[in-house]
């Protein structure tokens, strides 16, 4: 035998719902948004690379999930060749940055990448990076568990 509901718990359902939608929205939008300077990350820099300073703003290396990478690169800086086990997009908030695929560093074969852009960076695939006309800021996005792994 099948019960089947009946009109009036069906509008009680919906106004459930729907009460529970206008009301969730109301109670969202007393929260202001709390942003997130860059001045109040943690920033490091790998020893090797001192024109690099990078923090994390969203998420971490190890926690899965996405995550947001804000990186500096002083002028004339470059990170050598390597890989993220991610796809990982950059978008370049200043300056410009210069971005080479492969295993080498060829100044010749390298892509400008201005601010307001974005350029993907396959998994696994080899690139670097290059602050060749002055400071970059650019942030990185991806789905975490993340790492980089410099090719020697």
């Amino acid at each position: 035998m099948r019960i089947l509901p009946t009109r009036k718990s069906m509008m009680v359902l919906t106004i459930a719902v729907l009460g529970g939608f206008v009301l969730s929205g109301f109670v969202a939008a007393q929260v202001p948004p709390q942003p997130l300077l860059p001045e109040q990350a943690r920033w490091f820099g790998p020893p090797a690379v001192p024109a690099l300073r990078a923090a994390w703003l969203v998420g971490s290396e190890q926690a899965a999930g996405p995550y947001l990478l804000r990186v500096r690169l002083a002028a004339g800086g470059r990170f050598p060749p390597h890989t993220h086990p991610d796809t990982r997009y950059t978008t370049v908030l200043s300056g410009t940055l210069y971005v080479g695929f492969g295993e080498r560093a060829d100044e010749t074969a390298v892509v400008a990448v201005p601010a307001g852009a974005i350029y993907e960076a396959p998994a696994g695939v080899p690139h670097w990076v290059w602050a060749k006309d002055g400071d970059v800021e650019y942030q990185e996005s991806g789905i975490a568990p993340t790492a980089t792994r410099v090719l020697r």
